[in-house]
């Protein structure tokens, strides 16, 4: 047994050859192939095969150098990566800190960071480039002030990640709701002057924050998302607290002035203004959106360079817990963002809205440059433990009482006498009187009051439609626009109030019922007095401004308004009904007045609706997707007019047929839709439906660290 054992092991290639030249059924030629690898294989043993090696060269990239520099090293198919980058520095010999330094393999387009894979396992053979490069490069940021900054970012890091870093550097909380946009050609396209003298280009105000800690790779200090460790403002001046920044030493905004990001700058020229791209139809707002960055990706990845100019930009338009404490730089740069869509247009609005906008404008300017805002020596220092522990007594001896058992048991309900009208072809706009009872997340209608235990004319359920407001405070007009989804399209109902009071009660009951939420819902009294202080905002003052206080208005008014509103009026004129508005909102704090910019910009019918040139399956022309962080909406690319709403709340699955590079959703009721994206990637469409929904997520309740598996999940997608 045991010689026929070793028999068994010893049979190999000796054994077949010697059995083979007994057997006659075997082809010659056979016979001298066996004959040759017998005899290679007696060349090379085992231990040869795994000793074979081949030349690879790496080409270095040191910023210090002006020309890249090539190595050669010699390796082997189970050299690990690691191996390759210290076989490298020790060849070359040259002491400095190569922590930073990866591995950028340029043929495949991506990283080997993966430093216990070996050669083999990476696919790396002996044609492949592979580049020795800084993973943290240099990269200027366009904020949404306008203002560039110069930074380090992670080049190697997956964007969603990169974004974190940067946000925190820059002192930005909840930076999932950024991301970094790569801009058209278009975009800093200036237009033709019609004058001759073109004057030497102004060079462009940078502000230099290469100091920053992520520039080494090593995590930045401060905690971002612990409340204990971010900076403190003024609530009501948005100054930073000098108590907290010490706790910031390392960071590069404490050597500059914090105020460049945290106020706003100063108004641009109407001539500068009106250089700027400004989108003409829905298809020019489409475009603006193809550059978004893949965020499961990094910059080396898509191709971004070294020094390339992006904009970082708030790309998800739900904000989440905006604390005027902590958040002077985000609300600042939220403003300035709301600020320029108004300014060029990418947003609609009525003149009317317009003006107050442009009130809103001149009274932060106003404040903005006053020196007694910005002598940060004279701001109290706010003793940041004494709030801490005030804030914990108040939480553990139930403080806040609120009648949550009151809102569970008993909801509210809003009974009054509207005007209804719904369109019809060849029908004048004639509103007819009803008595309407809201109730839950639905609207019953009576042809009066004494029938209201009946049966109703009709009940409205409000789940997931569109509220729309349609407002002239001068003419006294107060209407809600309702577009109630159904299987073939919208149906549109509209309501007629009679006063400020009443809109905004109905208003806000309507907004909530739009997202599932009744009027127990807790921030349906904080919604009716935003409606308010909006109309408020408005309302004419019967006052108006005298001629002097227009001639003493230190800016330019047409600073403060679209261009194409400009063009309507002459400069006195607008002043006048820019003070006039201004009367409104004078008294107002630095920090409140952007927050109410960022009300009335969100009251906007259009706000929060990012525009894609799609093909829909089974459809001959092409159509607009808006994408909503609560729906979708098919928009007719000629007229503008919306088509058909799908809710989120609605959607059962979606997916990406890569191949096609077609997206294809499916609703609740059998309802399904499929599209190819034609103005920018398919990714794109799908990362922004997946990001919307993993927002939906976030909770005050919840720890505040970002569950980045799940958002990749989510928008990663399956390519």
């Amino acid at each position: 047994m045991k010689n026929m054992k070793k028999k068994k092991k010893t049979f190999g290639m000796q054994s077949l050859l010697a059995s083979s030249i007994f057997l006659p059924h075997i082809p010659v030629n056979v016979c001298f192939f066996i004959r040759q690898a017998s005899a290679f294989a007696t060349m090379l043993s085992s231990s040869d095969f795994a000793s074979a090696s081949w030349e690879l060269v790496v080409r270095v990239d040191r910023p210090n150098e002006e020309e890249q520099r090539d190595v050669t090293l010699r390796v082997s198919g189970d050299l690990h990566i690691g191996g390759v980058m210290l076989k490298l520095v020790e060849q070359m010999n040259i002491s400095q800190d190569w922590s930073d330094f990866a591995l950028w393999w340029e043929q495949k387009h991506c990283w080997l960071l993966k430093t216990h894979w070996t050669l083999d396992k990476c696919g790396v053979q002996a044609d492949a480039k592979l580049l020795f490069t800084p993973q943290h490069k240099t990269l200027r940021l366009r904020l949404p002030n306008v203002k560039t900054v110069r930074l380090r970012v992670s080049f190697s890091a997956v964007v969603f990640k990169a974004v974190s870093d940067i946000c925190r550097t820059l002192n930005i909380r909840r930076p999932e709701e950024l991301s970094l946009l790569k801009p058209s050609g278009d975009y800093f396209k200036k237009k033709k002057k019609k004058d001759k003298n073109n004057k030497e280009p102004v060079t462009e105000d940078i502000l230099n924050l290469e100091s920053s800690p992520t520039a080494s790779g090593s995590p930045v200090s401060p905690g971002l998302y612990s409340k204990t460790m971010t900076p403190v403002y003024d609530p009501v001046s948005g100054t930073p607290a000098s108590s907290t920044m010490t706790w910031f030493s390392d960071s590069p905004l404490t050597e500059q002035n914090c105020s460049v990001l945290a106020f706003s700058q100063p108004t641009q020229s109407p001539e500068a203004l009106a250089d700027m791209y400004q989108p003409r139809s829905l298809v020019d707002k489409a475009k603006l959106n193809a550059g978004w960055l893949d965020s499961s990706r990094s910059l080396m990845e898509q191709g971004i360079q070294e020094d390339e100019q992006l904009l970082l930009r708030f790309k998800y338009y739900t904000f989440f817990d905006l604390n005027p404490k902590y958040d002077a730089v985000r609300i600042n740069q939220l403003y300035e963002q709301a600020r320029w869509a108004i300014l060029l247009e990418e947003i609609d609005c009525t003149e009317e809205e317009m003006l107050i906008f442009a009130a809103l404008q001149y009274h932060i300017s106003k404040l903005s440059l006053s020196t007694e805002i910005q002598d940060f020596t004279n701001e109290t220092e706010a003793d940041e433990v004494e709030a801490a522990l005030s804030n914990l007594e108040v939480t553990l001896e139930g403080g806040k009482t609120d009648n949550t058992l009151e809102d569970i048991t008993d909801i509210p309900k809003l009974a009054d006498n509207l005007k209804l009208f719904r369109p019809k072809k060849l029908i004048l706009k004639a509103f007819k009187q009803y008595w309407f009872v809201f109730k839950d997340t639905s609207i019953a209608y009576f042809k009066n009051k004494e029938l209201e235990q009946g049966e109703p004319v009709e009940k409205l359920n409000l789940r997931g439609c569109e509220v729309v407001p349609d407002v002239n405070v001068a003419g006294r007009k107060f209407g809600i626009k309702l577009l109630i989804p159904v299987a073939d399209g919208m149906n549109e109902v509209y309501l007629k109030c009679d006063h400020e009071n009443q809109y905004a009660r109905w208003m806000a009951a309507c907004i909530l019922a739009s997202k599932g939420k009744t009027m127990a819902d807790s921030s349906y009294q904080p919604e009716v007095l935003s409606i308010l202080s909006l109309l408020r905002m408005k309302n004419r003052s019967s006052a108006s401004p005298t001629a002097s206080s227009v001639e003493s208005m230190d800016m330019n008014p047409e600073c403060f308004v679209s261009p194409r509103c400009a063009k309507k009026h002459k400069a006195k004129q607008l002043a006048a009904r820019i003070l006039e508005a201004h009367q409104n909102v004078a008294q107002m704090p630095l920090v409140e007045a952007k927050l109410r910019f960022i009300q009335a910009w969100q009251s906007l019918p259009e706000f929060g609706l990012t525009y894609y040139l799609v093909r829909f399956k089974g459809s001959k022309k092409d159509d607009i997707l808006g994408v909503s962080y609560n729906r979708l909406i098919r928009i007719d690319a000629a007229t503008g007019i919306p088509i058909t709403t799908w809710r989120f709340t609605n959607m059962k699955q979606w997916n990406v047929n890569w191949e096609i590079r077609q997206v294809a959703i499916e609703f609740d009721q059998n309802v399904s839709i499929a599209f190819t994206c034609l103005s920018a990637d398919c990714k794109v469409v799908h990362e922004y439906i997946g990001g919307y929904i993993f927002l939906s997520t976030r909770s005050k309740d919840q720890n505040e660290t970002l569950d980045e598996d799940l958002f990749h999940k989510l928008t990663g997608g399956q390519e």
